[in-house]
Formats: C-alpha cells, sequence, structure tokens
C-alpha cells in the first residue's frame, strides 16, 4: 500500500478567494481520489469564509497537495488597498507513517513547513 500521510487542516478566506479556491481545487481531475478530501461549509455566514481538507495521501503524491497550497497561498488581498494584507491562510497538521508529525502554515502568500509548533501528537495515528 505504501507510506500514507494523514492530512487536516483549514483555510480562511474572504468571499471571492473563497470562489477562487474553489477553481483551484475544481480543475483536478476529478478521477483524483485525493482531490475529494476537500470541503466547503454550504452555509458560510459572516465576513470570513473556510475551506477545509481531511484525506490520507499516499507519501509519494504529497507533492499535489503542496502545489495546491501554494497556488492558494498566492491568491491576492482581494482588497489590496486595505491596510491589511488580507491573503488566505491557514493550518494543516500531516502525519507521516515513517517521518512523523509537521505543520504546514498557509501566511503571507506563501507555505511555511515545519514541526508542529504545539503539543499536536495526540492527532497522529
Amino acid at each position: 500500500m505504501g507510506i500514507m500521510v494523514s492530512v487536516r487542516g483549514w483555510l480562511q478566506c474572504d468571499h471571492g478567494q473563497l470562489a477562487q479556491i474553489k477553481e483551484i481545487v475544481e480543475a483536478d481531475d476529478p478521477k483524483r481520489t485525493y482531490s475529494g478530501g476537500w470541503a466547503f461549509p454550504a452555509r458560510q455566514y459572516n465576513n470570513i469564509k473556510w475551506a477545509f481538507y481531511g484525506g490520507d495521501i499516499r507519501a509519494v503524491s504529497l507533492g499535489w497537495f503542496e502545489e495546491r497550497l501554494r497556488q492558494i497561498a498566492q491568491i491576492p488581498a482581494s482588497y489590496p488597498d486595505d491596510e491589511y494584507d488580507e491573503r488566505p491562510r491557514g493550518l494543516f497538521l500531516l502525519s507521516h507513517d515513517v517521518d512523523g508529525m509537521g505543520e504546514w502554515r498557509v501566511c503571507d502568500g506563501g507555505l511555511v513547513i515545519g514541526l508542529p509548533q504545539g503539543d499536536h501528537h495526540y492527532l497522529d495515528a
């Protein structure tokens, strides 16, 4: 079966950015099993919108998910003249069968990959 990585996390964004995130996700081949891990609440409220991901990915396919997050991170702020740089941001925890826990942070237009900043080992399956 190969080495697996459990991926779970979320993104927060605004309405316009959520539409772009959905476009990125929907552009994937519908036969790609892992793209089915994306979820978008049907009834989102207030100004902040959410996208979630949860699924087990073969380690050899993890690059696919990393590329999607890098694309999403580069979505510009909807209101660039605002004093805040409100690009999509979020947090993903990964549990690798061999390498253990990892943390991927979507922030400041990029993806930061590192070790978990908190005690998330109770989630390590």
